[in-house]
């Protein structure tokens, strides 16, 4: 109470002579008076302060995780409440027949023959009757004829090397000779894999591959719908499903997208493979022995589950200055990884707005990495139209086939995971996957914009937020760095974005910093010193505010010199403190 009276006195005769003529005028305006203000705070506090953060920083060194101990925090399938049946709707299409979903069968296709929809607001198949190829005659006459049954015969031929599998793609793909480059896969089996692993990749698995693609027709009867922005729906079909489209994306036999000059699919991901076959790059190589270790495991044995992707498209978000929630619990660690340490729980994916990012590319960072060690996340490309600001897509039941090592240029396929993960009652991983894409900036700053704010809010929001679920029944959410790193977000703003959108959403969260102790021990303080005062939501949105406007807006520097928690520290620490004064 000594340091407040001592400003207040000091304000108090600074407005007392503000008719001075030696005065600063800038001084006794509305936010000069408050930058004094904070200033005398926190010289006053300063040797107090640095004192208790330099005990947190020695306090870190030998703890690995702060807050919630994490057997606490809600998981799947235990906080799950009791699924309804599963059955096909407006905004539901279910690919199989669910009337006779048993665990541990392999689901059965629906219908049981070919549907054919050859249009805008579906996929087009390689096997629909309308996936014509030009042909040329004998007397230089044209014609067309049947795509699929080229491409039936292209694949039914032995693969002797690396040669025979790049002649197969572009006997349907010839208008790409010329542009389509193998050198990745002409180098995996040459000089990447041994003798043996060559030969039963070319003798074996690429022809089970080749095998399972051409199976579509049997197998994928129902058409699957686009999943177009401002939409509201779901697709639940079979692991095995899955594993037939995701063949024929590696034989690139999906029409019409790989022009993206075309409009039609101009704002949807890749799906065939030809970009992971092209350079000579080693971050490839590793890429395909882990989609190899998948097709190994789904051609070996026909896998049983499901998976349904939801893209889910708000129209209302909260007022957040309005907002009267608190904090929920926080675990936070500087260890373990978001698919190891979080299961069971709502696991974000840094998304691109282009789910997948880079991942048919040369890509090999969180979502990149994701979407390999769960390839069936990858199947989402092909009818995923780019996320808009208001957007997300949520992934339930994907498997991990895979194991690796390191990041980005370090990655390294390891070997197989036999994923344990328990099934709910639609023969689902409990495995939930939220695919959330943060704002990318070039300039610092920008990212404290009030518009800023709230759009990386309303889009953390939406993909925490379950409408119509009881918060008891929602997992905590397992998340991390968020939009930094590449895209130049503020590790400490996004895990505070991220903290208050899970609030509004009513979901705890566990927050993984990849081994960075210190930011641990910043967000965690943080976590607890705005939980111990007691700010809301609202209250800690409207922090952000003025630190933009009195920090960040008219900053000339690249970086502002007041830190952000710095700034809401000492904000919320002089309000409360004059407040207790007040009432005395």
């Amino acid at each position: 109470m000594k340091i407040v009276k001592y400003i207040c006195r000091g304000a108090a005769v600074m407005c007392m002579c503000s008719n001075g003529k030696n005065r600063n005028q800038e001084h006794f305006s509305a936010s000069g008076l408050f930058t004094w203000c904070r200033q005398k705070w926190k010289n006053l506090r300063g040797n107090c302060m640095d004192d208790k953060r330099l005990s947190h920083g020695r306090f870190a060194t030998d703890v690995k995780w702060l807050g919630t101990p994490i057997c606490e925090m809600r998981r799947m399938p235990d906080c799950s409440g009791t699924l309804p049946a599963l059955r096909p709707s407006s905004n539901h299409s279910v690919t199989i027949r669910t009337d006779l979903l048993k665990s541990g069968d392999v689901p059965r296709p629906y219908p049981t023959y070919l549907k054919d929809a050859w249009d805008d607001k579906h996929v087009r198949m390689p096997c629909s009757e309308q996936n014509l190829f030009p042909v040329e005659n004998e007397d230089g006459s044209k014609n067309v004829s049947s795509r699929w049954k080229l491409i039936d015969i292209a694949l039914s031929r032995k693969f002797d090397n690396s040669l025979d599998v790049k002649d197969a793609i572009l006997k349907y793909n010839a208008g790409y000779a010329k542009k389509w480059d193998f050198t990745t896969l002409n180098y995996l089996c040459t000089e990447d894999l041994n003798d043996v692993e060559t030969q039963h990749l070319l003798q074996s698995l690429l022809p089970e591959m080749a095998e399972l693609a051409l199976r579509l027709d049997t197998v994928c009867t129902q058409p699957i719908p686009l999943l177009k922005q401002k939409m509201n729906h779901s697709i639940t079909m079979s692991q095995e499903q899955i594993a037939c489209l995701l063949a024929n994306a590696f034989f690139c036999t999906f029409p019409r997208r790989s022009n993206k000059l075309k409009p039609e699919y101009s704002n949807f991901p890749e799906i065939n493979f030809k970009k992971l076959f092209e350079g000579s790059s080693h971050k490839k190589a590793e890429k395909l022995k882990t989609l190899f270790c998948y097709f190994r495991k789904v051609t070996e044995k026909k896998p049983t589950g499901l998976v349904t992707f939801q893209r889910q498209c708000l129209q209302n978000f909260p007022e957040w200055e309005r907002s009267t929630k608190k904090l929920t619990r926080l675990h936070i660690t500087c260890e373990g990884t978001i698919e190891d340490n979080g299961r069971g729980m709502l696991q974000v994916d840094f998304a691109n707005k282009f789910v997948g990012g880079g991942v048919t590319r040369s890509g090999l960072v969180q979502e990149e990495i994701r979407f390999l060690i769960n390839p069936e996340l990858i199947v989402s490309r092909l009818f995923t139209e780019a996320l808009d600001h208001n957007e997300c897509l949520i992934i339930t039941g994907t498997e991990q086939y895979s194991i690796y090592e390191g990041y980005a240029d370090t990655y390294r396929w390891v070997g197989c995971c036999n994923d344990q993960i328990p099934r709910d009652a639609w023969q689902r991983h409990s495995t939930e996957i939220v695919a959330i894409d943060a704002l990318p900036f070039r300039h610092y700053p920008d990212q404290f914009s009030p518009n800023n704010l709230k759009r990386e809010m309303n889009k953390a929001f939406c993909g925490f937020v379950r409408p119509g679920f009881d918060p008891r029944n929602l997992s905590a959410v397992a998340t991390g760095n968020w939009g930094c790193g590449a895209f130049g977000g503020d590790a400490k703003l996004k895990s505070l974005l991220q903290m208050m959108a899970a609030a509004e959403a009513g979901r705890d969260v566990v927050y993984f910093t990849f081994g960075d102790q210190e930011l641990m021990t910043e967000i965690h303080d943080m976590h607890k010193f705005l939980s111990e005062k007691e700010q809301t939501v609202g209250q800690i949105y409207k922090l952000l505010e003025r630190y933009w406007c009195e920090v960040c807006r008219t900053c000339s520097f690249s970086r502002p010199n007041i830190k952000l928690y710095s700034f809401i520290h000492d904000s919320v620490g002089l309000y409360l403190d004059s407040t207790d004064e007040d009432d005395d």
